[in-house]
């Protein structure tokens, strides 16, 4: 038996449009799982191949989850689900987080809609025996002179990831996270399109080289695989050793 045959299982990836979370919806899709995302546009249309985006094969729906009553009340068009993945998030620089209402946006996208959609799908997650992966960042590890919005969010949703695991794990259902490193998305341009920038990153890290997407979607699968079937609470560092 294949651990990473996901034939007949239902995935729902929460920011799964684009970058990280569209890596991981189309991993799992090719597993043979049916895929769900959730973003932003209006339709999987209003998405291009310059975003980081590759929408076939999966069922999109719009959703702006930093409005928190929605996630409590759409039809998300199905009833049963094996697997959760929140891969929402935004960062905004040029030291905007320092403004409150900025600050707030930021913590609802990147914190409350995880809990949010933690509390919608945790009947359907706890039917199945199924799986929720939170994504979080090596950001909530360090500081982040620049942006401390993102920074305390990205910590805030490790710490809910240990406690749901915790309170969770009773009802059969298995919570654990993921801390990417510096991955080339449309978020992180700010790095990649300024090369002395890029270089200082690469230099730092081991490995000599970003994270990819593809990279995050292999730590998702185990995450959610039976290989896994004994972790809980537990965000896994996914960074070439940037931290070290």
């Amino acid at each position: 038996m294949n651990p990473l045959d996901f034939t007949g299982k239902r995935v729902l990836v929460v920011g799964g449009s684009s970058g990280i979370g569209n890596g991981i919806a189309q991993r799992f899709r090719a597993a043979g799982a049916e895929v769900h995302v959730w973003g932003t546009r209006a339709s999987a249309s209003d998405y291009a191949a310059e975003d980081g985006s590759e929408l076939e094969g999966l069922h999109y729906r719009q959703l702006d989850v930093s409005d928190i009553a929605a996630i409590g009340t759409v039809d998300p068009g199905f009833d049963t689900l094996d697997v959760l993945v929140t891969s929402q998030g935004i960062v905004l620089y040029g030291r905007r987080e320092f403004q409150m209402e900025t600050f707030e946006r930021v913590v609802d996208v990147n914190l409350n809609s995880v809990m949010a959609c933690a509390m919608r799908f945790r009947e359907m997650l706890a039917a199945s025996r199924g799986v929720m992966i939170v994504l979080s960042s090596i950001m909530a590890y360090a500081a982040a002179r620049g942006t401390p919005a993102y920074a305390a969010s990205k910590a805030a949703a490790k710490a809910l990831v240990g406690t749901l695991g915790q309170a969770w794990a009773t009802d059969g259902i298995r919570v654990n996270g993921i801390a990417p490193g510096f991955v080339a998305t449309r978020m992180t341009r700010v790095t990649t399109n300024d090369p002395a920038r890029l270089k200082a990153t690469e230099d730092r890290i081991p490995l000599g080289r970003l994270g990819t997407p593809e990279d995050m979607a292999d730590a998702a699968m185990f995450l959610a695989s039976p290989m896994s079937s004994y972790i809980v609470g537990q965000t896994l560092v996914v960074d070439g050793g940037y931290l070290l």
